[in-house]
């Protein structure tokens, strides 16, 4: 089991039960970079420096407020455990809304939620199954990190057991989007090339497989480094394609394109089901071949 980093009480009205929040991520770059001297080929070293270029141990860093300019605050560690709040302990849901109402933008990192043992498991079945058949997400704030978390709790999509529990920005972290699109001019749509356009969308949908995608620059890094270990030529990069100077022909040439992949997966198949037919029939002896061709001669 993965060690729960968050453990506290769920309240819903007068409702409450005891859950663990899991990490649901983890990083899976495998090549570690350090900073390395140019000139003498060493490893940097980071230090703790003061103003005055006094090293300082870590052991004697602490957190401090500047109220007026060069004066300070200073905040033990155990000072600021000892900030009470009621998120610390309990995720209270103030609200629910309907889970597509929350801008994608708003979301920050996913948390897996357990019930913290047997005895919370019945309530947290019922509770799951509820948000799961009105669609909903309740919101709350939780407080882990040295903060507090503005959260929104939903059942986990691929598991009809599970619930998530995803932190969201608050509203004045997320920047307003109208003075950034202010500059974009407005143009006309022509109607050909919008109906291309839908189309070559429409061929290129599927159902969203994330497991297809993977880390390119992190394998590109790894191609450089090994020609670099072993004296070799560093990897050229792709050339860039010609750029569109007719979106009309560039939409229909991208459908031709997608069609003739299509057309070709199809004769591939074909030519695979072909194959296995006429090893079906080599494996199943010279009688069942005898049959099937006077079938056909016959037809």
């Amino acid at each position: 089991m993965t060690h729960a980093f968050w453990t506290g009480q769920v309240q819903i009205s007068l409702v409450s039960f005891g859950v663990n929040l899991v990490n649901a991520t983890e990083p899976k770059s495998q090549i570690a970079m350090h900073e390395i001297d140019r000139k003498s080929g060493e490893r940097i070293r980071h230090q703790n420096i003061a103003e005055s270029d006094r090293p300082v141990d870590r052991s004697d860093i602490v957190k401090g407020f500047e109220y007026r300019k060069g004066k300070y605050v200073l905040l033990e560690p155990k000072e600021l455990d000892k900030i009470r709040i009621p998120s610390k302990k309990t995720f209270e849901i103030k609200q629910f809304v309907e889970i597509q109402e929350i801008d994608p933008g708003y979301f920050e990192k996913p948390y897996f939620v357990t019930p913290q043992n047997e005895a919370q498991a019945g309530t947290f079945a019922v509770i799951r199954k509820a948000l799961a058949d009105t669609r909903k997400a309740g919101l709350g704030e939780i407080a882990f990190g040295g903060r507090e978390h503005l959260v929104a709790l939903m059942p986990a999509p691929d598991d009809s057991r599970g619930m998530m529990v995803y932190t969201l920005r608050y509203a004045d972290e997320l920047r307003a989007a109208a003075p950034v699109f202010a500059g974009i001019k407005s143009a006309r749509i022509d109607s050909d090339q919008l109906d291309l356009a839908k189309e070559l969308i429409r061929k290129n949908s599927r159902k969203f497989e994330p497991t297809k995608f993977e880390d390119d620059y992190e394998a590109a890094l790894r191609e450089v480094i090994e020609a670099k270990l072993h004296h070799k030529p560093l990897p050229q990069p792709a050339p860039q394609q010609a750029k569109v100077i007719n979106l009309t022909e560039a939409l229909r040439q991208s459908l031709a394109a997608r069609q003739g992949t299509s057309a070709s997966r199809s004769s591939r198949r074909k030519k695979i089901a072909a194959g296995s037919s006429r090893r079906q029939i080599k494996r199943r002896g010279p009688v069942l071949a005898s049959s099937v061709a006077k079938r056909r001669k016959t037809a």
